[in-house]
Parts: C-alpha cells; sequence; structure tokens
C-alpha cells in the first residue's frame, strides 16, 4: 500500500515508469515485515552526475537505514533494498535465535517429578 511511503524526489523528476519500478522493488517489505510502518526515500542528484538514494524503513521495533549512490536510479534503489533486506534477515536471525535459547535454557531449567508416569 502506498499511503506509507513517502519518496522526496524535489531535486529530480522521476517519471512513472520508474516510480512503478520503485514501489515494485518496495513490495519486498511488505512480505519480510509484519508490522511496517513506513518507507522513506529520498532521491537526489549529486554533482557528479550520480544518483543517491537514501532509504529508511521504519517498523515499530527498530529503523532500517542505508544510502547508496550510483549511475541510475534503478541501480541505486535496488543496492538500498538489497541492503535493508540484509539487515532486516540478519535481525529476525537474531531473534529466531534468542528464541531458541530462551526454550534450550527453560528445558534445562524444567524438572520432572520422580514420581510422573509415562
Amino acid at each position: 500500500n502506498n499511503q506509507n511511503v513517502l519518496l522526496n524526489d524535489q531535486t529530480i523528476k522521476i517519471n512513472d515508469q520508474t516510480r512503478e519500478y520503485i514501489e515494485k522493488r518496495l513490495k519486498t517489505f511488505e512480505k519480510l515485515l509484519n508490522k511496517l510502518l513506513q518507507i522513506e526515500l529520498e532521491i537526489e542528484l549529486d554533482k557528479k552526475r550520480k544518483f543517491r538514494v537514501e532509504a529508511m524503513v521504519c517498523t515499530p521495533y527498530k529503523k532500517y537505514r542505508v544510502e547508496e549512490v550510483s549511475k541510475s536510479v534503478e541501480e541505486s534503489i535496488d543496492a538500498a533494498v538489497e541492503d535493508i533486506r540484509d539487515q532486516i534477515v540478519k535481525d529476525k536471525g537474531k531473534i529466531k535465535t534468542l528464541k531458541k535459547r530462551g526454550r534450550i535454557s527453560l528445558k534445562k531449567k524444567m524438572v520432572l517429578d520422580e514420581k510422573a508416569r509415562f
């Protein structure tokens, strides 16, 4: 849904085709994150005629931020999306590991009554 995507492209004009491409690439985050608050994208053309894309994905728990510079908008968007995706996957892995560790330590703490029959 587009209501949570802020696209700041004041320094350059982005055509509809590029805008559609950006929206398609951002759908990755909707699949990865169950609670996505907002996505902010800032696109500008620097003095060296390269596109700088600054992206921030906001969730209730964390903000993922990345900045990419390349010779095309699409290339910068792709790199930014991949970097943030990697950050999210890494965090999800950490959370799973912590939950798993918690379950293991709970199992260790559990003591069965000797009178219990199976």
